[in-house]
C-alpha cells in the first residue's frame, strides 16, 4: 500500500471515529445530567432575592378586586399565581389555590396573564376565585419583568416586598406539600 493510500484509509477512519467521539460525549453529558439527582423541575429565577418589579397591574374588571401595586405586597406574605382561563394546567391546579386561600397567614393574589377578561371571570366564576387581588397583563410584560417562563408559574414574596421563591409549572398536592408549605413556614419564622 503506497503513502497515498496510506493517508486516504486513516483520513477515512478519522471521519469515521469523530462523529462517534461526539456522540460519546454528548452521551455521557445526558447520562450525567439524568442520574445526577437535580430536579430538572426546577428553573432558577434572577429574581429571588430581589424586591417585586415596580409595576402596576389594572385590575380585572367586574370581579370586585383591586389591580397589583408593589406597595401592597409590603408587610404581608404573598403567594403570586400567574394564570389564564386557557391554560389547561392552570385549571389542574386551581383546587389547591381555593384551599391555600383558607390559609389567613398568606394573602394570594393573581396574575392575569394574555387572557380576554370575559374568560377570565367565567374561569374564576366556575372554579371560585382564591385571590384578593387580580393584575390583568394583557400584553405579557408584566409577566416578562417577573421573569414568568409560562404558566402557571408561581412566586413567594416576603412581607418586606422581597421575591422569596419560584415555582414553575401547576402544582400537585405532593410539590405543595413538600416544596410551597416549608418555604411559607420559613418565611413566616424568619417575620417572628
Amino acid at each position: 500500500m503506497s503513502t497515498v493510500e496510506k493517508t486516504s484509509v486513516g483520513r477515512r477512519r478519522l471521519l469515521l471515529l469523530v462523529p462517534f467521539m461526539a456522540f460519546l460525549a454528548l452521551s455521557a453529558v445526558f447520562l450525567m445530567q439524568l442520574f445526577s439527582g437535580r430536579d430538572t423541575s426546577v428553573v432558577p429565577s434572577a429574581l429571588i432575592g430581589d424586591p417585586v418589579p415596580p409595576i402596576e397591574l389594572p385590575a380585572l374588571q367586574g370581579m370586585g378586586l383591586p389591580g397589583l401595586v408593589p406597595a401592597d405586597f409590603e408587610g404581608n406574605v404573598t403567594l403570586v399565581n400567574v394564570w389564564g382561563s386557557w391554560c389547561a394546567p392552570c385549571r389542574k391546579e386551581h383546587p389547591l389555590l381555593m384551599q391555600l386561600a383558607e390559609d389567613e397567614r398568606i394573602r394570594l393574589v393573581g396574575l392575569n396573564y394574555k387572557d380576554e377578561p370575559e374568560n377570565a371571570r367565567r374561569f374564576l366564576g366556575e372554579l371560585g376565585n382564591p385571590f384578593d387581588a387580580i393584575g390583568v397583563d394583557r400584553t405579557g410584560r408584566a409577566a416578562i419583568d417577573w421573569g414568568v417562563y409560562g404558566v402557571p408559574e408561581t412566586f413567594l414574596v416576603g412581607p418586606d416586598g422581597i421575591i422569596r421563591y419560584k415555582h414553575v409549572g401547576e402544582f400537585t398536592p405532593e410539590s405543595l406539600q413538600r416544596e410551597f408549605l416549608p418555604q411559607i413556614e420559613k418565611i413566616l419564622a424568619g417575620m417572628s
